[in-house]
């Protein structure tokens, strides 16, 4: 049954991924740093650890979509975990940005075991909530204003996060903290809200989207998504969309801490470089939200597959040229970052959008419905574009000879400036051109939707 979604229930689920950005936003923005400035883990080192536990925590999505399709409660099969997991969420990201003095060794040690859990615990939580938007309706259009819910909820806990964590920083180092301490209470806050935010999401949302069948095996699952070609275009498209935020996100604090600096501003007077760049963060964000908004409508007009393409090789020509902005151009930095961050917010509602259309197009062919093993693979394309992100960041820091709270040679800064133009923007022009092949239309969707409704009844 195609059922509309009320403005509250929306809004419900957009706190879902409330919660979760801001934790995400986080470790894309400031776990690196963390690791090299404050833990003082070398950057190759992190590079290899964020590859090595990410690799692991891939294979944990499908796992985690295969028992949550097979999850049976009178609260559904996904809604469930919002509860169960998201205390435990909270808590093991405070211990993740947490530094026992364990010695260089153990610190490394410590990381990769907090790491691990964390992101095993945000597979538990973020798969059932992704998959949520799958049973939530079967209305193709419904399910974009979902995305656009999720990402304005996404995107706002973004903007939050990176526009409070500088001056929480600041406070808990002016009440006597050293950086590890303010790092560690910092997160806590942000641990408390994003459980609460969960618990409203699995309160105020509904699965109403039964499979034409219960009946079904993980091999048979496994077989149909092995057998789904547009599954493997929207892999790749979404790790690649991936790799090019990872990059960005990874490297803002990076840049701006040894190549922009303190500047002095008209109007503002003199501001630091970690001001600037929570600024530029809180900015990036804003925009990418305007992007969310903007997917509905121009996806509207255009079809989901050619503003996706559109938006990805706009995203990639400005990216390009960032690289030769002057680090004193602070009103070029900010206004390439606005083009940028618009058109980078477009893709994302619809690629979770277009990740429903391949679940009810597998239903389609195959009478049997995965969602939970559709959606597990749209988490483990993050994770895997994040991996990948995370790890050519750190190798690519260590390659060009950074070293940490030191003054950075040409080379290095080459490294830097690079890391958040050239290699972002190869990895959007990559999205866009796997995308070419993409063949499930908005026009075919809405032939299968209802012919899928009509065995339903």
């Amino acid at each position: 049954m195609s059922e509309k979604i009320n403005f509250k229930e929306k809004v419900g689920y957009g706190f879902g991924d409330f919660a979760s950005s801001m934790f995400w936003k986080l470790f894309s923005m400031f776990l690196m740093i963390y690791y090299t400035d404050v833990v003082e883990i070398s950057p190759a080192s992190v590079g290899t650890m964020f590859l090595l536990t990410r690799l692991w925590d891939g294979l944990n999505d499908p796992i985690m979509g295969i028992v949550s399709d097979r999850t049976k409660t009178s609260m559904g099969k996904f809604r469930p975990y919002l509860l169960w997991v998201a205390i435990p969420f909270g808590l093991i990201g405070v211990l993740t940005f947490s530094t026992p003095d364990l010695g260089p060794s153990g610190k490394l040690i410590y990381a990769y075991v907090t790491y691990t859990l964390m992101m095993m615990v945000y597979t538990a939580i973020n798969v059932p909530y992704s998959s949520l938007m799958g049973v939530m309706t079967s209305d193709t259009k419904e399910r974009t204003s979902l995305a656009s819910f999720r990402f304005i909820g996404a995107y706002s806990g973004g903007i939050f996060m990176t526009a409070t964590v500088p001056y929480l920083l600041d406070f808990f180092r002016n009440s006597g903290n050293d950086d590890a301490q303010s790092y560690q209470y910092t997160v806590a806050i942000y641990a408390v809200l994003a459980a609460f935010f969960f618990i409203i999401t699995y309160k105020w949302t509904k699965e109403r989207v039964k499979p034409l069948t219960e009946k079904s095996s993980i091999k048979k699952d496994i077989k149909d998504l092995a057998k789904n070609g547009q599954w493997f275009i929207m892999l790749g498209a979404g790790i690649a969309v991936l790799i090019f935020n990872s990059l960005r996100d990874g490297s803002i604090m990076y840049y701006f801490k040894y190549f922009v600096h303190d500047q002095v501003l008209p109007v503002f007077g003199e501001v630091k470089w970690d001001k600037l760049a929570g600024a530029y963060m809180t900015v990036w964000l804003v925009t990418n939200l305007l992007g969310v908004l903007l997917a509905k409508p121009l996806s509207a007009k255009y079809g989901k597959k050619n503003t996706f393409i559109g938006a990805m090789v706009l995203a990639s020509i400005f990216s390009f040229v960032f690289y030769w902005v002057n680090p004193n151009d602070i009103a070029v930095i900010f206004g390439l970052n606005i083009i940028i961050g618009v058109t980078a917010g477009i893709v994302l509602p619809l690629i979770w959008s277009m990740y429903a259309d391949i679940a009810d197009y597998s239903e389609w062919k195959t009478g049997r419905r995965a969602t939970g093993l559709v959606f597990s693979s749209s988490s483990m394309s993050q994770k895997m574009g994040w991996t990948l992100g995370g790890a050519i960041t750190g190798w690519l820091l260590a390659g060009y000879g950074f070293e940490a709270n030191a003054e950075q040679t040409v080379e290095s800064l080459k490294g830097i400036r690079m890391l958040i133009s050239i290699y972002p923007a190869a990895g959007a022009l990559l999205s866009a051109g796997i995308l070419v092949i993409y063949k499930l239309s908005d026009k075919f969707m809405d032939e299968i939707t209802k012919d899928l409704a009509s065995r339903r009844k």
